[in-house]
């Protein structure tokens, strides 16, 4: 069964199944997350880390960057923020690492660009570092149509590749310091410029802007496709919206016979082992995320496996 895959798995992928999807008893759930440091991909990535506190050091010029992708990747793995690796690994991120070019601002107060604060917000917060400095920085650059855009000024027209990096980023900060009514009036403006979107529709023309959306990749760095915007929505706390539905029935649309999702390919950025490949088949990944997904957005079980057997 598709379950018991996703729980013969690497730990990173076994906890989050079976506190998203079998809602098993917290003290299980924490015991199964706590092996991420120790095992499988989070401590070969933790294993990387250089001494100066960045990742990847010598593999190309873009030492921090490579760092914020290794921080969100064990972000999205799991590795608990308070366990003894994140804590040492985080501090030494905390303690060393500056943007040099952008006036030798502290790692986790960000840079410039939208795409890439996003998830610096998302990673401090995670980590217990969230920046106020840096909420308010991307407050300050939201567009007039609701979202971000890495290319403001001069573009005026919003990205969904910012804008979700942007909601990610403010989500987690409100989960690490509480409600904000800017921050809450900004992640509704975000949201609102991806549902009446669709999730993956020009507002002009009514077409898919960019048919790589409907692909499904893991991880995804700052790059944008449905099942990221979906995954978004579910984990802010969302209601689902019924705007989303083309993007659930695409989702739906992938499933294979066995109840599981493909990985179309893996995303190139910065990570120098293979969690998975598309020639495995199927992809955990793609199919725990999917799975919450419609978990999320049809909380009736009866309802989801009918609009599954009209997919069919």
């Amino acid at each position: 069964m598709t379950i018991e895959w996703l729980l013969d798995s690497d730990p990173s992928i076994r906890w989050q199944a079976m506190r998203d999807l079998l809602d098993e008893p917290e003290k299980e759930v924490a015991s199964a997350r706590s092996r991420i440091a120790t095992e499988g991909w989070g401590a070969a990535l933790l294993a990387m880390q250089e001494e100066e506190g960045c990742w990847w050091k010598s593999e190309d010029a873009w030492p921090l960057q490579n760092t914020l992708f290794a921080l969100v990747l064990l972000k999205d793995l799991g590795l608990d923020p308070r366990s003894e690796a994140a804590v040492k690994a985080v501090d030494s991120v905390s303690d060393r690492l500056f943007w040099e070019e952008h006036e030798g601002r502290a790692f986790f107060d960000g840079e410039v660009e939208a795409c890439i604060n996003g998830r610096i917000l998302a990673a401090g917060a995670y980590y217990g570092k969230a920046s106020g400095r840096l909420a308010e920085f991307l407050l300050d650059g939201q567009l007039a149509d609701g979202g971000w855009n890495c290319e403001a000024p001069p573009s005026v027209r919003s990205s969904f590749h910012s804008t979700i990096c942007v909601l990610e980023g403010l989500s987690a900060y409100e989960k690490a310091k509480g409600p904000d009514p800017a921050v809450t009036e900004a992640r509704r403006r975000g949201e609102e410029y991806l549902l009446e979107r669709g999730l993956l529709r020009s507002l002009s023309s009514g077409r898919v802007i960019e048919p790589n959306w409907t692909r499904l990749f893991f991880p995804p760095s700052y790059h944008y496709d449905i099942l990221r915007g979906l995954e978004y929505f579910r984990e802010s706390g969302a209601a689902p919206d019924e705007r989303m539905s083309e993007a659930v029935d695409r989702v739906l649309a992938r499933q294979d016979a066995d109840g599981r999702w493909p990985l179309d390919r893996p995303r190139p950025d910065r990570i120098p082992f293979e969690m998975e490949r598309p020639s495995d088949g199927a992809s955990r990944w793609n199919t725990l995320r999917a799975l919450r997904v419609l978990k999320w957005f049809f909380p009736d079980r009866e309802h989801a496996l009918e609009r599954i057997r009209q997919k069919a």
